[in-house]
């Protein structure tokens, strides 16, 4: 890369000339060299002054509207576009009327028009702009004059970034023509420097600000803008050479102390980066608009805990400035560790102090992403939450069934503490469940000034996941379907989010149309088997069934690819035969488990454990105990065919003791599995055919008309649910206790 070199002779002519911001000629290249150098309070007022004098020179109307838009960009976080587009529209819209024939206010009026959105006035002003470039064959008889002409091109060229982006398409042509018309033009040499870097080609980019620094040898600017490439690279020493290089050629050039002091923080050269920040300060008058600056390049360098202190600072001496709690509201999130709580204090005091249109879209971003933050613990609360609440029904239930005073006592307390738990805990819930909800109106503000943007859609989707809100997952993901593009995984997606929310019905239309467009898409048919299988817990109606043996079909194309699918498959069809006492064809399926990979030690033994607790249920069917003898021994011999795979399998031997036991207790006329019990009123009455169900199966039990109940239950199950018509269910928990008597509430 050629350096730029500074030759002794520009040096002295720069020493000789000086060049001091305290320009006492009120003229427009005054002017323009205080928006330079950042000035742009001190720039706006001498603009304001000439276009007062000369209220017909257009000119003075562009380069008024230029530093109200690079004050904006010199600034994001405290600035507002809108604001700042408002005021740039204006003055451009009043040049065009002092000299409708200037192309260049409606360059300016392309560039508000792009930054805003607005992309179709964009290209009617940048074409009314070339309606006055006419034209030419040569040069030297150009209209408007070559570097007039040239300058335009450039600023449409320019008028094409937006965002760190740009349509090199158009701008790159546009600045070939304007160097070609006009070689010796240090702004369009500058713009060209700056295009390329969007493009991130450094090299093209340092040869065009050398070609600026030879045509403008006292210009500064272009050595700070080659020092800033290196920062880019990481290459903090000739970053430093080439700002030191640009006070070199103006001592008084505010940008490049600001440059230094920056990339001194970044190499943590922390007393030079003070000193430089400071002497920005000086030349920037030491005001509070020049502390922002200072504050906002801490901001970007990272230093989160000195922008806080320092807006803290300026909020001691001036109050007005509420704009900054955007900025200390960002650090507190940023910052490690982060401050939550301080973050939407400052973003709560901006929201309810600066007016709504200087609210930016980062402000609602920010807002939504500290909401969400600050409840990522909800997951894990509503989980505590669950838990407590089976907890305390379980409690509830020993005290219902307790016979002693002193148990009667214990299990009270008991109730009592896990009461003051789930209830405090609930009020937990509901403050999350309000912020959380909050955060997600933030997101959609966003989402309404950035539509489309898919990394913000993608977050969205995210967090509606981690909180659980599976249908605001679906809508999500939904806006990011490209119908241009293969969007099967999409649409999966979409629909198990549909699924998790438990929107069945919506979910199989989603899974269904994805088989319409893929009819070989297994995951699709193995979505719908789960869908249906939820929206027939029970296995009554057997709605999952023709799911199951449908994507068994379609799957069996592929049976080492589709493995696990086909086991889910197998899964659900020999349970659901289990339970509707189709033993034979429950035990089919639990083969094919074991038949389907037979290198798969984990198929193998989910086979076996089926097989056994097959036999074992087949013993409930059975009418003499020496008949359920037999049943017994087979499900013995299928856990042992499981521990020659697995010999620790603590499961398998687990069943094996209990097969014992059931063995002896048959011998001894015991059914180890029968429970029995009344089901009351509270007034002690007994409630006829009253509902005895095992909660997740199929086992249930009517009442007599006395309210006595005595059936055999599954083993393992855990839950029983008690209902009758009139009063309310209730869920009992299942423990080694055989006597159950349940006291309904009307």
């Amino acid at each position: 890369m050629k350096r730029l070199i500074l030759r002794p002779a520009i040096f002295l002519a720069v020493l000789i000339t000086g060049f001091s911001l305290n320009i006492k000629a009120q003229d427009l290249a005054s002017a323009t060299l205080l928006t330079k150098s950042e000035q742009y309070d001190k720039a706006q007022a001498i603009f304001q002054q000439l276009i007062q004098k000369e209220p017909t020179n257009s000119k003075n109307y562009f380069f008024l509207g230029e530093n109200y838009l690079l004050d904006y960009f010199a600034d994001t976080i405290s600035n507002s576009l809108t604001v700042a587009a408002k005021s740039a529209k204006e003055v451009y819209q009043k040049g065009v009327n002092a000299n409708a024939a200037d192309p260049l206010n409606y360059i300016g009026l392309a560039k508000v028009a792009y930054y805003t959105g607005d992309n179709k006035t964009a290209t009617e002003m940048r074409a009314k702009a070339k309606t006055f470039l006419l034209p030419y064959k040569n040069i030297k008889k150009i209209v408007p004059p070559a570097k007039d002409y040239a300058f335009a091109l450039a600023k449409i060229a320019e008028s094409y970034i937006k965002d760190g982006q740009v349509d090199t398409s158009v701008a790159l042509p546009l600045i070939r023509e304007a160097i070609k018309i006009d070689d010796k033009s240090t702004d369009v040499y500058l713009i060209a420097g700056d295009i390329y870097i969007l493009v991130n080609d450094g090299s093209k980019a340092i040869n065009f600000y050398n070609q600026a620094q030879f045509a403008d040898p006292q210009s500064p600017t272009a050595a700070m803008k080659i020092g800033n490439i290196y920062v880019k690279g990481r290459a903090f020493q000739p970053a430093i050479q080439n700002f030191e290089q640009a006070i070199q050629l103006n001592a008084n050039y505010a940008p490049a102390y600001r440059e230094l002091g920056q990339v001194y923080l970044l190499a943590q050269r922390y007393d030079q980066s003070k000193e430089n920040f400071k002497k920005y300060l000086d030349l920037t008058a030491g005001n509070i608009p020049a502390k922002t600056k200072y504050v906002n390049a801490l901001f970007y360098a990272k230093d989160y805990d000195g922008v806080i202190k320092n807006v803290e600072d300026i909020f001691k001496v001036d109050k007005s400035r509420t704009y900054m709690n955007r900025i200390a509201g960002y650090s507190s999130y940023e910052k490690t560790p982060p401050d939550y709580d301080k973050a939407l204090a400052y973003m709560e005091t901006l929201f309810k102090t600066v007016a709504p249109d200087r609210i930016l879209w980062k402000d609602y971003h920010y807002m939504a992403r500290i909401l969400v933050k600050r409840n990522q613990n909800y997951p894990k609360m509503a989980d505590d939450l669950a838990s407590l609440e089976q907890q305390l029904a379980k409690e509830k239930n020993k005290l219902t069934i307790a016979t002693t005073a002193a148990d009667k006592t214990k299990y009270k307390a008991s109730v009592g503490e896990i009461t003051g738990k789930v209830d405090s805990l609930k009020a937990d819930l509901a403050k999350s469940n309000a912020e959380i909800d909050r955060a997600f109106v933030e997101y959609s503000k966003v989402l309404n000034l950035k539509p489309g943007d898919r990394a913000l859609l993608s977050e969205i989707a995210s967090n509606y996941s981690t909180f659980r809100r599976y249908e605001g997952v679906a809508q999500t993901l939904s806006k990011m379907i490209d119908p241009a593009k293969d969007n099967t995984e999409d649409l999966l997606r979409i629909g198990r989010a549909y699924y998790n929310g438990e929107k069945y019905k919506t979910a199989d239309s989603v899974f269904t149309a994805l088989i319409t467009k893929s009819p070989d898409y297994v995951p699709a048919y193995l979505w719908i088997a789960n869908t249906y299988s939820k929206m027939d817990p029970d296995f009554k109606l057997g709605l999952a069934k023709p799911k199951f043996e449908k994507l068994i079909e379609v799957a069996k194309v592929d049976s080492i690819k589709n493995a696990a699918a086909m086991m889910d498959a197998f899964g659900y069809l020999s349970y659901y035969h289990m339970m509707n006492n189709n033993f034979s064809r429950s035990k089919d399926y639990y083969n094919m488990m074991i038949n389907l990979d037979p290198n798969n030690k984990e198929y193998k033994i989910k086979g076996y454990n089926g097989i056994g607790s097959v036999e074992i249920r087949s013993t409930t069917t059975e009418k003499t105990n020496e008949g359920r003898l037999p049943y017994l021994s087979r499900a013995i011999e299928a856990y042992n065919k499981i521990l020659a795979i697995d010999p620790t399998n603590a499961s398998a031997k687990g069943q094996i003791s209990y097969i014992h036991e059931f063995e002896a207790s048959i011998k001894k006329g015991i059914n180890p599995n029968e429970i029995k019990g009344v089901i009351t009123n509270k007034a002690g009455q007994p409630i006829p055919y009253a509902s005895i169900r095992v909660k997740d199966t199929a086992a249930e039990n009517l009442a007599t008309i006395k309210g006595e109940f005595k059936f055999e239950i599954p083993q393992g199950s855990e839950i029983l649910i008690i209902s009758a018509t009139g009063y309310k269910s209730q869920e009992i928990p299942i423990t080694k206790l055989r006597v159950y008597n349940v006291s309904l509430e009307q």
